[in-house]
């Protein structure tokens, strides 16, 4: 077991298998030394454990928590194309988008979910820069979506 993946079960999580995808494209990407996901869902066991509107059908809170599986599944496709996720050198970005009501401009606490998880799992090198987008929609009705950019271990 990777030291990535030791940390994962020391906080109780599994780093569950990779998404596939919805539509004609890849779950990552590797070019160069970076790997690069496609916007994650916060699929579950092949399903979206809730739809709708942050701030509206959905809470805050809830949202914070589809991020943070949002960002699991990107750590799953990062592992399907890097092989092992301790060949990750740091975590780059990370944009998040939130389908969000018409007033909820809670954003970026929503995209800390993904934010926090990154910083347990991987310490000073899950640090990031991040974007925080409302949109009126996003595939499947899911309330969020993320997407991840890492750098991978000169020789990784």
């Amino acid at each position: 077991m990777s030291a990535v993946e030791a940390k994962l079960a020391e906080l109780g999580i599994t780093l569950p298998e990779v998404v596939p995808p919805l539509a004609a494209y890849q779950p990552a990407v590797r070019s160069g030394a970076y790997v690069f996901t496609s916007g994650q869902l916060p699929m579950v066991d092949g399903a979206l454990p809730v739809t709708g509107k942050v701030g509206g059908e959905v809470t805050p809170e809830e949202a914070k928590e589809l991020a943070r599986t949002c960002a699991l599944n990107a750590l799953a496709a990062v592992k399907s194309v890097a092989g092992d996720l301790d060949r990750v050198a740091r975590v780059v970005k990370v944009v998040g988008f939130v389908a969000s009501a018409p007033d909820f401009t809670g954003q970026p606490a929503v995209l800390n979910g993904a934010s926090e998880l990154l910083g347990e799992v991987f310490g000073d090198k899950g640090v990031h820069a991040r974007s925080a987008v409302g949109v009126a929609v996003l595939p499947l009705d899911a309330p969020v979506e993320v997407e991840i950019q890492v750098e991978l271990a000169e020789g990784a």
